[in-house]
């Protein structure tokens, strides 16, 4: 059982709150229905919770709070707007994707493809998918973890009569195997057909909640719609003989309870114009304002046909101020298989593929534009990177820098994760994953531009075709070392600033703005004494001289201006990132145990 309990928004320049106090439960093997016209605070009571805004309350599964729980995912699913992945995916690359984040076997996503009928289409991409197509792949990724209950914001608005059955009928056969679900939206008959147990909100306010026969024999019963300058003296005659009058305006009322021909008889034996009468059948959304001409109670909240004025009274809950419910930050954790995650964001979609061929050919252009117009360099690192000198950093270098910064970028862009009660994008585990598939990838780059860039060497003329990079072991590593700095450059700069165009700036930021800064600040001597620094610590703790020339060439690299600038860019990345996160922490934390601003509406009615 899952127990919504005095659900809060955050109120906006003293506004109340579009959702206030609201309690409800969702019982196993039952649909509830959740009712209200546009701006009732449907979605917003959903976003609580499930924990995607911030508010006050608290969501409990079988007595837990949802926070708490090991794996959220295996006990809601949610289908809330549009499925968030990359538009060039296909349906198939992401329900596999997901796979891994949740901890699920692959073949669960070719099952989920069978029962919402896109199998035919499984290799078909996300940007061209139809809305009931995009909301068949919603259910198909909120039931992917095997979840207890399902969550559905109004899973069948904008979608035709024949697709809107098809989500109606998932809702209630999820609920015969004995799940909970939650189904909201704004047809009341459709609700009331498929719902166990309804709940109408109106402003934010829980207005009634009971099972859907009740509801249904109460609130969608057949009435009969007059207009006439005297629909008051009208409604007293009809009230009198027994009938049920509603009245929205002076010169409109709603009658239970009688047919449209006797209460044309009463109208013309008194001698009442009347310029519209008519039977109208059941509504088909929910709540607004009416006023009852046959009783004393004040405006109410109601049910309302579509195009009427016409409605059913419930009756209002009384206002008051009550003590906040603080509601506990979500300790999420990453994907259950970070790793494998991650391959199958990162190269499935054609983005990396074409990022690591792009920079692969620039790395030979850069080699052959090196030895053929600017000479052949002195630099081994030059000569395995094709590092010309009119360039900042290597091309491999930014390549691998950009990849890594579409790591974060594409999962700010695209948050395929579950969000609010799915694994965290910015998780330890997840940060740890990305680091080591960008790292992997850099290495791979810069072995395979080394092979090219020999290749371009080889047919060179000149003393550079006898260049054997085995004989500068120094150089590869510091190679390795620049390849692999730069991509998780990019990973911490993207994770940081959520952009992969931020991600980039930083990695091309160190050669262009931190180092001409750094060798302004140390000068030349300085830079010198830094080397030599370098080696006695190295001579020192490993008791070997730095005399030979591997040795002593990799200590004059680590002296550098330019890896000392690197060193301290991704230390100032790495301090960054953590001090953000633990800001946002905090910050959860006070706006949870900020009191309430504005009344707080008492509990409603419960059925």
């Amino acid at each position: 059982m899952i127990q919504a309990i005095g659900l809060t928004s955050i109120p906006r320049r003293k506004t109340r709150p579009a959702i206030a106090d609201l309690s409800f439960e969702l019982h196993p093997g039952a649909v509830t229905g959740l009712l209200g016209p546009a701006g009732s605070g449907k979605s917003t009571a959903v976003r609580l919770l499930l924990g995607l805004e911030a508010g006050r309350g608290a969501t409990l599964v079988g007595g837990r709070p949802l926070h708490d729980l090991p794996h959220p995912a295996r006990e809601i699913g949610a289908v809330v707007g549009d499925v968030a992945g990359h538009p060039r995916r296909t349906i198939r690359g992401h329900l596999r994707m997901l796979c891994a984040a949740f901890g699920t076997p692959l073949a669960r996503a070719d099952e989920m493809l069978g029962l919402v009928g896109l199998d035919a289409i499984a290799d078909e991409r996300l940007g061209n998918l139809s809305l009931g197509m995009d909301r068949r792949l919603g259910f198909a990724v909120a039931l992917l973890a095997r979840p207890r209950a399902l969550i559905l914001d109004d899973p069948a608005r904008g979608l035709p009569p024949g697709e809107a059955a098809w989500v109606h009928d998932l809702a209630r056969k999820h609920a015969a195997a004995g799940g909970a679900v939650l189904l909201a939206g704004r047809d009341a008959r459709a609700l009331a057909r498929t719902a166990d147990r309804m709940i109408a909100l109106d402003q934010g306010r829980l207005v009634t909640d009971e099972p859907s026969d009740d509801f249904a024999r109460a609130r969608l019963r057949p009435r009969v719609v007059v207009r006439s300058p005297y629909a008051q003296r009208l409604a007293g005659l009809l009230g009198e003989s027994g009938a049920e009058v509603v009245g929205a305006s002076g010169t409109r009322i709603a009658v239970y309870g009688t047919t449209a021909a006797a209460v044309g008889e009463t109208a013309y034996r008194h001698g009442i114009l009347l310029h519209h009468l008519a039977d109208e059948a059941a509504p088909t959304t929910s709540t607004a304002p009416a006023t009852s001409t046959t009783s004393a109670r004040p405006t109410a909240p109601t049910i309302r046909a579509a195009g009427s004025d016409e409605p059913d009274t419930i009756p209002r809950t009384p206002w008051r101020k009550t003590p906040p419910v603080r509601r506990p930050i979500a300790r999420r954790t990453g994907p259950e298989r970070p790793f494998g995650y991650e391959v199958r964001r990162a190269f499935g979609i054609r983005t990396p593929w074409l990022a690591a061929g792009a920079t692969l050919l620039g790395s030979a252009a850069g080699a052959t534009m090196m030895i053929r117009i600017g000479g052949a360099p002195t630099s081994p690192l030059r000569l395995l990177s094709g590092w010309a000198t009119e360039l900042p950093l290597p091309v491999v270098a930014i390549g691998a820098g950009g990849i890594g910064a579409l790591s974060y970028g594409q999962e700010f862009t695209y948050p395929a994760l579950a969000p609010g009660h799915g694994p965290e994008p910015r998780s330890p585990r997840l940060l740890t994953a990305k680091l080591a598939v960008a790292g992997a990838t850099a290495l791979v780059l810069a072995a395979l531009a080394v092979i090219l860039d020999l290749a371009v060497l080889r047919i060179s003329p000149g003393e550079v075709r006898a260049f054997a990079p085995l004989a500068h072991p120094g150089a590869l590593a510091a190679w390795a070392a620049l390849a692999v700095g730069c991509a998780w450059a990019g990973v911490l700069a993207a994770a940081l600033f959520r952009t992969t165009a931020l991600g980039l700036a930083a990695v091309l930021g160190v050669p262009v703005l931190v180092v001409p800064a750094l060798r302004m600040a140390l000068g030349g001597r300085a830079v010198g004494e830094l080397e030599d620094a370098v080696g006695a610590l190295w001579s020192v703790v490993t008791g070997v001289s730095q005399d030979g020339g591997t040795v002593s060439g990799t200590l004059r690299w680590v002296g550098q201006p330019f890896v000392l600038a690197s060193a301290l860019s991704l230390t100032a990345l790495v301090g960054a990132y953590v001090a953000s996160a633990l800001r946002g922490r905090r910050r959860g934390r006070r706006s949870t145990a900020a009191p309430a601003s504005g009344p707080v509406p008492a509990t409603g009615k419960k059925g």
